[in-house]
């Protein structure tokens, strides 16, 4: 009778030891890198040629080929082709960006006699995590005359770092909400506090300019045409007197972007596969490299039209009519001290296995995407047929929680789109934790989805 019962067990007992630390070491070099969306295009785009991959312009339409197409440097598609392409494609779609600290255009200024910058928020921030922890500025700048200067400050360890200041205790007795405590008007950036010599008037913004410009060739015009994020300058660990868990800035969601892009590499061919990698799904998917733009739809043109296939909208289509998608989005895992925000019967566990999603959404599934229930029994046959560790979960309880994946821009296209991925302790935090066992197995199960959808 126990067999009637649906029961999970933690991968602990289960998986080699040797494979998550063989697995894990290669993931946090890469989520130690990968702090951007640039950055982490840039690095798979690197793993996709050393593994054979080519660029959509030097496809010439046969089979079996391995192509990519990175979009604007914030986006990236790449697929593994076994047949025509009109037969379908399972896809792994994850996204890049995650929540940071951008400069304002115009963004330095002196006050009290240092020099500041303004930001702004990306993405769903809890504002005072960002405040007196250490920080890198790292993007492009780019000139009036096209050149790109790329930015990298405070990665290092012999480099600077930048902090927002937050008010001492001592003057900060008064009762207040935490967002009327932390606001983002405040969120100043401190650059310095050096004057420049024989300046009388914002000396110190003076030299941090010179700096600048010393070091990067750049005047403060050269910032209104700039990406320039701040991210978390600490490296990623291991967490935990067992280093059962990894802690990292950006896992949310590059931890599904490492395992897709893993996945993609090491499956077997036979089907038609591939990975996409959005940038702006913590600001609504907006934009022309998130998954309401067209980019990947255009790729999957320009390779029917390679193929000989004339009327590539009729056909196109039929290719997602006939794709299946693993929407890559990480969960909430069960946080001991607040487990009482969660359906405790619906919740991920941290090293539990990869989190199956049947829907997203809030107040009512509003802004959801649902799997159809064939295709969770679809799911559910590939991974218990590979022994994956695997559980179901929601994000909080019915009015509490809530939220959205590239899910539904996919299936608005018509392919089956389930959500999957790992569950997360401090999500959105500038160091979330993910445990080894649920990273490993996430790669393994896109690995199977890949192959067997």
């Amino acid at each position: 009778m126990k067999n009637l019962v649906f029961k999970r067990e933690t991968g602990w007992k289960i998986l080699s030891r040797d494979e998550l630390e063989r697995f894990s070491r290669g993931y946090m070099d890469f989520i130690g890198k990968c702090k951007t969306e640039r950055q982490v295009v840039s690095f798979v785009e690197d793993v996709l040629r050393r593994n054979g991959f080519s660029s959509i312009e030097e496809y010439d339409g046969s089979v079996p080929a391995k192509i990519y197409m990175k979009f604007r440097a914030k986006a990236i598609i790449a697929v593994k082709l076994s047949e025509s392409l009109i037969r379908g494609i399972n896809l792994v779609a994850a996204h890049i960006d995650s929540p940071r600290i951008d400069l304002k255009p115009h963004p330095i200024f002196e006050d009290e006699g240092i020099a500041l910058a303004k930001t702004h928020y990306y993405g769903g921030v809890k504002k005072y995590q960002w405040f007196n922890i250490p920080l890198s500025i790292v993007g492009v700048v780019v000139k009036e005359d096209g050149s790109v200067v790329d930015i990298n400050i405070g990665e290092k360890e012999e480099d600077p770092v930048f902090v927002i200041s937050d008010l001492l205790p001592h003057l900060d007795r008064k009762d207040a909400k935490v967002s009327e405590k932390f606001q983002a008007e405040k969120m100043n950036l401190i650059l310095g506090s050096m004057p420049l010599d024989d300046e009388e008037k914002e000396a110190v913004k003076l030299n941090i300019l010179k700096i600048l410009n010393d070091l990067y060739g750049i005047k403060e015009e050269d910032l209104v045409s700039a990406d320039l994020a701040l991210v978390p300058s600490f490296p990623p660990r291991e967490v935990g007197l067992d280093r059962s868990f990894i802690a990292a800035y950006g896992h949310d969601d590059r931890v599904c972007a490492y395992t897709s892009m893993m996945a993609l590499i090491d499956s077997k061919d036979g089907k038609n596969m591939g990975i996409i990698l959005f940038d702006k799904e913590e600001i609504g998917s907006d934009g022309n490299t998130g998954a309401k733009s067209r980019f990947y739809l255009m790729f999957f043109r320009k390779i029917l039209k390679k193929q000989g296939y004339e009327d590539v909208e009729y056909y196109l289509d039929e290719v997602l009519e006939k794709s299946y998608v693993i929407s890559a989005d990480v969960n909430a895992a069960v946080n001991p001290s607040y487990k009482d925000v969660h359906d405790l019967n619906n919740a991920a566990r941290a090293g539990y296995g990869i989190v199956l999603t049947k829907y997203t959404g809030a107040r009512g599934k509003a802004g959801a995407s649902e799997a159809r229930a064939e295709l969770v029994a679809k799911v559910r046959s590939a991974l218990n047929s590979r022994g994956i560790l695997w559980q179901v979960g929601t994000l909080g309880k019915v009015d509490v929680g809530g939220g959205g994946t590239v899910a539904k821009f996919l299936a608005e296209k018509g392919a089956e789109v389930i959500d999957m991925g790992p569950g997360l302790i401090g999500m959105h935090s500038p160091y979330e934790l993910v445990s080894k066992v649920d990273l490993y197995e996430s790669y393994r199960a896109y690995k199977a989805l890949l192959e067997e959808l």
